[in-house]
């Protein structure tokens, strides 16, 4: 630093090494989407579809239709909690401890929500191979699309009063800027790639079922600073409210999850799916006997930690907090 003045970062990261790549080889192959969840716990939903979509690949196993939109449902669910903590977080750094405040209270309401529909806050168990452990409550469809609603209302006249917020939007813009031109030279993904023109999605680019149904709308910003992020939170979770109006309304009868045989021994399977913060990869080989011989779970910070060395300089000390805070990146997914 000069002064308050950044002039280089360097980043520690993945000095507790959790060891949970090794601890992978000693579970069951049927059994390990457990641990995947517990990877990043942010996004849960995310490892372990990712993990089970692998396990289900390697067998040539299909979930049934009920479960491949339950399984969305989780996902966007899990969206919408992320972005409503950190849009209250967000608000927090920037001085304004009203939208923290406000920001948790909907959050909490939504997790409470869950709870009641699904039995779960965080969903860390809710998918397993061939399909859910948990399926809809039988009058959760309509509590549940209720209080979306709710939320959807409320997060549009916060955003008018974040973008109204003198102090709010003179901390929030310009800040940690990462131009298009660098992020991708950098392979800066996800939802801060979207901030900086990165246009990529893969519930649109690479949908699986059922997304090729759902007509994702891709959220892009150009301008690659704090208030971009901002902005793509904003707009992504009102998209996600959407979405779970429609996987709520269109959520088809039938059984929400079917038998899984253990994969022969050398096959080799991989998933991808899109998580609140950008593209999860789960790499899976079978061993004898229903063991793993190796598993890499890969969360999109690998790729975006890097990045915020180059979004910080020049900065503020101060403003330091708040350029983190809107990568909100994972220390968990990248120590393995």
């Amino acid at each position: 630093m000069v002064g308050e003045k950044v002039l280089r970062l360097e980043e520690r990261l993945g000095f507790t090494h959790k060891g949970i790549e090794q601890r992978f080889t000693q579970l069951p192959i049927l059994d390990a989407h457990r641990l995947a969840a517990r990877v990043s716990g942010d996004s849960a939903v995310a490892f372990s579809w990712a993990y089970c979509q692998a396990l289900e690949g390697m067998v040539g196993e299909e979930v049934p239709p009920r479960a491949a939109w339950l399984r969305a449902l989780y996902l966007e669910l899990g969206r919408v909690a992320n972005h409503l903590g950190d849009l209250g977080a967000l608000g927090n750094d920037a001085g304004f401890a009203f939208g923290l405040a406000q920001f948790s209270r909907l959050k909490e309401g939504l997790l409470r929500a869950s709870h009641e529909a699904l039995g779960e806050r965080y969903l860390m168990d809710a998918i397993a191979p061939g399909g859910t452990r948990r399926d809809l409550a039988r009058n959760g469809a309509p509590s549940l699309g209720r209080y979306l609603r709710e939320i959807a209302d409320e997060v549009l006249r916060l955003r008018v009063i974040y973008d109204e917020h003198e102090g709010v939007r003179d901390r929030f813009k310009g800040a940690g800027t990462v131009a298009p031109e660098l992020a991708a030279r950098l392979g800066l993904t996800g939802l801060a790639g979207r901030a900086s023109a990165q246009a990529f999605d893969l519930r649109s680019d690479l949908p699986c079922e059922p997304y090729t149904q759902l007509s994702v709308q891709k959220i892009i910003r150009t301008d690659g600073d704090v208030a971009a992020r901002v902005a793509i939170r904003f707009d992504e979770l009102q998209e996600s409210c959407r979405l779970i109006q429609h996987i709520l309304g269109a959520l088809p009868d039938g059984p929400h999850r079917s038998p899984v045989r253990e994969p022969a021994n050398g096959a080799i399977g991989a998933g991808l799916i899109e998580g609140w913060r950008g593209p999860v990869w789960v790499a899976l080989e079978a061993g004898p006997a229903g063991t793993i011989r190796r598993c890499h779970p890969h969360d999109p910070s690998w790729q975006n930690w890097p990045v915020l060395e180059h979004a910080i300089i020049g900065n503020i000390v101060p403003d330091f907090p708040l350029i983190n805070k809107s990568f909100n990146l994972s220390y968990s997914g990248h120590d393995l």
